[in-house]
C-alpha cells in the first residue's frame, strides 16, 4: 500500500505494481502528486498563499498557468529518466530540453563551461585556467576506474577529489562550480572523498548536456504535475488502485508490523507500506528546513541570453554559506505560463532566523519581480529503516533543483522494502514478460 503526499510514493506504486505486486495508493489530496503537483489555474495559486487579490489581468488567462509548488529538472542521462524510459511511462508525456544551465560567481551569472570548447571560450576563467580545466575534462572524459593507464595515478578508490584538483592546478573557484555545478553535490564533503563518484557526476553531466545540445536538463510540458499521473496510470495498467481524496485516520499495526490502513471507519489490509512523513509524524525526525519563493517574471532572467528556460547555481562559498542556492527558471513555452511570462522559483537550506534575507542575493538577479510566493517548509528523514514495522518512509524534498537526491531515494526505499538493489534492466524485462518484445 502506498499513502502519498511526494512524488516518491507515486513512482514506487508505479514501479512495485510493475514487480507484481498488487498495490492501493490512498492520497488524502484530491489530486496526484501532493506537494509536487502543479497548481492550475493562476486563481489557485493566490489563494493558497492566503492572498486575497485576484491576478491583475497582465497575467493572462488563468488557466494557462501550471506552477510547480517544488520546482525539478531531470538529468537528460540520470535516473529518473531511465525509470521513465524502462516503465514507458514516457509514453504520456512530453518534454523539452532546458535552455542553459549557469553558474554565479562575484556577483555575475555565467553559462557552465562542461567541455574541451567551452572551457577555452569561457570568461568564467582566466587564461591559463582554461587550458587546466580544458586538460581536467579530458581527463575526466576518458577516466576508466578498471583501467589503470586512463587514471594518470589517481586511484578510483585511494585518490581523493581534492587530489585530482591539485593534479590539475585549479582553483577555489573552479572547485566552486565544478563540484557543485556540474557533480551537483551541496556540501564540499566531497573533496575528501575518494575520487570515483564525483568524476561518475561530472561524466553524467556532460553525457547529459551531449544528448540535446543546450543544456543537461530536461522538463516535462504542462509541469512536474504531470509525472505522478504518468506513474499512476502505470500502477493501473499493471492492476494497482488510485484512491484520491481519501483520508488516512490511523495505521493498524500488531506486534509492531503495519498490517492496514484504517479510512472512514474501514480498514484496508496490507502487508507493506509506503508513504511520506506527514502521515506519520511520530516516526520521523526534523532535518531542517528550505525555503521556496516562486516569482512570476515578464522578463527573462538577465545574462542567461534571453533563455525561456534555465537553472542558476549560487555555490555556498560565493555567499559565505553552508548551503547552495538554486534558481530553476520556466516560462511560457512549457505551457505552465500566459503568453510572454516567466516563473522563477529560488530555493536553499535555512540557515538562519532570516530565511529570505538568505536568499535575496537570487532575488536581486531576477528583478523586476510581478509577484512572489514565500513557502517555508520542514524537511523531515525516517527514524529508522522500516523492516521491522514494514513501514518505509520517504524523505522529504531537499532544495535542489533536479530529481537526482530524489531517485536516490527511491532506491533506497525499493532496497529495505525487497532486500534487492533496483535493476533498471530486470524491470524491462518484466515488462516484456507482460507485454511481449514486439510492444514495448
Amino acid at each position: 500500500m502506498s499513502l502519498s503526499r511526494l512524488f516518491q510514493e507515486c513512482i514506487l506504486s508505479g514501479i512495485m505494481s510493475v514487480n507484481g505486486k498488487r498495490v492501493l495508493h490512498m492520497d488524502r489530496n484530491p489530486y496526484y502528486g501532493g506537494e509536487s503537483s502543479s497548481i492550475t489555474p493562476l486563481e489557485e495559486l493566490y489563494s493558497r498563499f492566503g492572498l486575497s487579490e485576484s491576478p491583475p489581468e497582465s497575467m493572462g488567462r488563468g488557466r494557462d498557468w501550471n506552477v510547480d509548488l517544488i520546482p525539478k529538472f531531470l538529468m537528460a542521462n540520470g535516473q529518473l529518466v531511465k525509470m521513465l524510459l524502462y516503465t514507458e511511462v514516457t509514453r504520456y508525456l512530453d518534454f523539452k530540453v532546458v535552455d542553459g544551465s549557469f553558474v554565479y560567481k562575484a556577483n555575475k551569472i555565467y553559462k557552465v563551461p562542461s567541455t574541451e570548447a567551452e572551457a577555452l571560450a569561457t570568461n568564467l576563467l582566466g587564461m591559463f585556467e582554461k587550458r587546466r580545466f580544458r586538460k581536467f575534462l579530458l581527463f575526466v572524459a576518458a577516466y576508466d576506474e578498471n583501467d589503470p593507464k586512463t587514471q594518470q595515478d589517481m586511484d578510483p578508490v585511494k585518490s581523493t577529489m581534492r587530489d585530482v584538483y591539485k593534479k590539475f592546478d585549479l582553483g577555489q573557484d573552479v572547485m566552486d562550480f565544478t563540484g557543485h555545478a556540474l557533480a551537483l553535490y551541496r556540501t564540499d564533503d566531497y573533496v575528501d572523498q575518494p575520487c570515483l563518484e564525483a568524476i561518475n557526476r561530472i561524466k553524467l553531466y556532460s553525457d547529459s548536456l551531449a544528448r540535446y545540445g543546450k543544456s543537461p536538463y530536461l522538463y516535462p510540458l504542462y509541469g512536474l504535475g504531470e509525472l505522478p499521473q504518468g506513474f499512476a496510470r502505470l500502477s493501473a495498467i499493471y492492476g494497482g488502485t488510485y484512491m484520491l481524496n481519501k483520508p488516512v485516520d490511523e495505521l493498524v499495526l500488531e506486534n509492531n508490523k503495519v498490517v492496514g490502513v484504517k479510512s472512514s471507519g474501514e480498514v484496508a489490509r496490507c502487508k507493506q507500506l509506503i508513504c511520506d512523513p506527514s502521515y506519520v509524524p511520530d516516526r520521523v525526525r526534523k532535518a531542517g528546513q528550505v525555503i521556496r519563493v516562486i516569482c512570476i517574471l515578464s522578463h527573462p532572467i538577465r545574462s542567461t541570453s534571453d533563455a525561456a528556460s534555465c537553472q542558476i547555481i549560487i555555490p555556498q562559498n560565493q555567499l559565505g554559506r553552508k548551503s547552495d542556492i538554486y534558481i530553476c527558471l520556466i516560462s511560457h513555452t512549457h505551457n505552465v505560463a500566459a503568453q510572454g511570462k516567466y516563473i522563477a522559483i529560488v530555493s536553499t537550506t535555512v540557515e538562519t532566523a532570516q530565511p529570505e534575507v538568505e536568499i535575496q542575493p537570487a532575488l536581486d538577479l531576477l528583478e523586476p519581480i510581478d509577484q512572489k510566493f514565500v513557502a517555508i517548509s520542514d524537511l523531515y528523514e525516517p527514524l529508522d529503516d522500516g523492516t521491522e514495522s514494514q513501514i518505509f518512509i520517504s524523505q522529504s524534498y531537499d532544495a535542489t533543483t533536479h530529481f537526482e537526491t530524489t531517485c536516490n531515494d527511491i532506491k533506497d526505499i525499493y532496497r529495505r522494502m525487497t532486500g534487492s538493489e533496483f535493476d533498471f534492466e530486470n524491470m524491462k524485462r518484466k515488462q516484456n514478460d507482460v507485454f511481449g518484445e514486439d510492444q514495448q
